[in-house]
């Protein structure tokens, strides 16, 4: 029986992203952060902190940056059909527009979510702990899908507006970079931070998946989760619709 074309799409894009070169950068890159900052930074510990505190405290993070490392899997896949010309081919064949954007859509939410799911189960054989309960894994999910929805959509964005492979590649860098330190994944916002990366903090959409995420994980989900969840669906569904009207309205083709 054949599958339905959105299903065959997400096949597609799954099995494009599955070599090892591109689980190496989206699930390698993340797990070093998590054990070589985890045990380095430990280190850093006074002695009476807890063994593997600092673990404890970057694993959340490092499940929230992978909404970040899915985001540039729908991204760079949008460039790349375009540069090659296959988005134009599937167009000519039964797939529409609509079904291409969903398929990637679809794709990086998996992404997000299975990638936050390998660094849960790395940091608890590294550390032997997890105390997250029904509800807290319910509210990290909800945060990761939502978080996975803005950075696709924002990678979307990017990829749909720019046109040379440099500056896309670059764009790309620079905002993992500054949205991954610009947040809490690997330290709290505190009165120590200057100024102007404090105002990062508040702006940075990341900022509010780690919240509710490391809420989830300790077990401490309140209802100032809600109001981050809401307010992060409100900035998703603002950038999703921007990012939708540009890829539109975009070429399906650089050649």
């Amino acid at each position: 029986m054949e599958l339905p074309n959105l299903a065959r799409l997400v096949y597609r894009n799954v099995k494009v992203n599955t070599d090892v070169g591109t689980l190496i950068f989206l699930v390698g890159l993340p797990a070093l952060y998590l054990v070589f900052f985890g045990f380095g930074f430990q280190s850093f510990a006074s002695a009476g902190s807890a063994p593997n505190s600092y673990i404890i405290f970057l694993t959340p993070g490092i499940m929230s940056f992978q909404t970040i490392m899915a985001g540039t899997v729908g991204g760079s896949m949008l460039w790349a059909d375009r540069r090659w010309g296959m988005l134009a081919q599937l167009l000519v064949g039964p797939f529409t527009r609509l079904q291409y954007l969903l398929g990637i859509m679809f794709t990086t939410v998996m992404f997000g979510l299975a990638g936050a799911m390998v660094m849960l189960v790395g940091s608890y054989l590294l550390t032997g702990v997890t105390s997250i309960s029904a509800l807290g894994a319910l509210a990290a999910a909800v945060a990761l899908l939502i978080g996975s929805i803005f950075f696709g959509s924002l990678m979307l964005l990017i990829s749909a507006l720019v046109k040379s492979n440099n500056a896309y590649n670059s764009i790309q860098v620079l905002v993992i970079f500054v949205v991954n330190f610009a947040s809490p994944v690997f330290y709290p916002l505190s009165s120590g931070l200057p100024i102007p990366i404090r105002a990062l903090f508040m702006v940075n959409p990341l900022t509010y998946v780690v919240n509710v995420v490391r809420d989830g994980y300790n077990g401490a989900v309140g209802m100032g989760d809600v109001y981050q969840l809401v307010g992060l669906s409100v900035l998703t569904a603002a950038a999703l619709f921007i990012a939708v009207r540009a890829y539109m309205r975009s070429d399906v083709s650089y050649t």
